[in-house]
């Protein structure tokens, strides 16, 4: 069974300052961010992988550039968060797990061959670095059997940060999607694990990359750092 992916594309990213969504930002290799995406996903999935695009602003440009992607649109994508983009995927999603990342983030291909591994096995995960812990980003503690506790930007003595790339299998995904629907518009998706891990006790599993890089592109010193490793 092919793998479903999810990217979430549907912000302004009006912090980094350009005219198109943030998503087409180009990399020093040529690349966009989003086609760097594309090819860490083939790279660990193959060419069978379901890709759905989360899209709103300026939509038009990033279906144009991945015809071959399916598309989900948040008409709201200027007055809600990644919560409801998620939430619409997964209402649009078939049967199965989901694996979903946040279109800003380049990162080690290597990431998503070692998220495959927990994939194959359906274990609902939050991709972790633990190398760092700024006050700015979500980050997250565990419990006494190594699952997520908490997953927030509000964490005290957080262990590491969630760097953007998760998953969530088939027998979880109806609890997260209850979740996600509950949450503020302005939530973001972790919001929605939080509580299914306190409501319903998923159990979700912190998957380490910190010996690989992973960099969100929220400014331009972000992606000055990016294209120091692509």
């Amino acid at each position: 069974m092919s793998t479903q992916v999810v990217i979430l594309a549907a912000g302004m990213g009006s912090r980094l300052g350009r005219s198109l969504p943030k998503p087409l930002t180009e990399l020093s290799d040529g690349r966009t961010i989003m086609q760097q995406q594309f090819d860490n996903i083939q790279y660990a999935f193959g060419k069978s992988a379901q890709v759905t695009i989360v899209v709103g602003y300026k939509l038009e440009h990033i279906i144009e550039a991945f015809p071959q992607a399916s598309f989900v649109y948040n008409e709201e994508y200027d007055q809600t968060n990644t919560s409801k983009s998620l939430m619409r995927a997964l209402q649009a999603s078939a049967p199965g797990g989901v694996l979903w990342m946040n279109g800003d983030v380049v990162f080690d291909p290597e990431a998503l061959r070692r998220a495959s591994a927990v994939v194959a096995r359906d274990q609902s995960f939050v991709s972790v670095n633990t190398s760092k812990v700024s006050d700015e980003e979500v980050k997250y503690t565990t419990d006494a059997e190594g699952y997520i506790k908490e997953l927030s930007k509000t964490v005290q003595s957080g262990l590491g940060e969630a760097v953007g790339i998760n998953y969530i299998s088939k027998d979880d995904k109806a609890v997260l999607l209850r979740q996600l629907k509950r949450v503020d518009d302005q939530d973001y998706f972790e919001r929605g694990i939080e509580l299914a891990i306190e409501q319903d006790k998923l159990h979700i599993e912190p998957v380490d990359i910190s010996d690989l890089y992973a960099v969100e592109i929220d400014f331009a010193e972000d992606l000055e750092r990016a294209n120091l490793f692509v």
